[in-house]
């Protein structure tokens, strides 16, 4: 293992992510597995929320699908996901339990910009936004527009 994904794995251990990780994943009924890179793996998740394949919290990847399909390496895709979903648990390791309410400010942003969570999201974006099946732009809202947009030819709001 990579000397990075060894200190990601302690930071995230250390600062507690990691456990609320394996007690989401434990509360949710998944099987807990190895992954690659010092991630673990919780297959199987059967709710509804969030909507996507998908989600991390420290070292742990909580996936609706099963870990074989996670870590197929066959699929460029898969990787991909893969790769987004480590780059979370790297915001972990630096941020701590602060990651959520940093994050979930982030939804608010992008959500308020446009109709996604994630386009304006930095934490997305700095995870990979096609990694992580997520469109790589979307328009404004119109107020929003009218309000950042065009502005010395931006069509985006500052820091996005």
């Amino acid at each position: 293992m990579k000397a990075w994904h060894r200190t990601r794995t302690a930071l995230t251990a250390v600062n507690g992510t990691t456990l609320a990780g394996l007690l989401v994943a434990t509360a949710t009924g998944t099987r807990i597995r190895r992954g690659r890179h010092g991630v673990l793996i919780a297959e199987n998740y059967r709710f509804r929320f969030p909507a996507g394949t998908c989600f991390t919290v420290g070292s742990v990847i909580i996936t609706k699908r099963s870990a074989e399909w996670l870590l197929d390496e066959s699929d460029d895709r898969r990787v991909r996901l893969f790769t987004h979903e480590c780059r979370h648990a790297g915001q972990y390791a630096f941020l701590g339990p602060l990651f959520w309410p940093a994050y979930w400010l982030a939804c608010g942003w992008s959500y308020t910009l446009t109709t996604s969570y994630g386009v304006r999201n930095w934490f997305e974006k700095n995870a990979g936004l096609a990694d992580g099946a997520y469109p790589l732009e979307l328009p404004l809202r119109p107020w929003a527009h009218k309000l950042f947009g065009r502005e010395e030819g931006r069509t985006a709001p500052p820091g996005t």
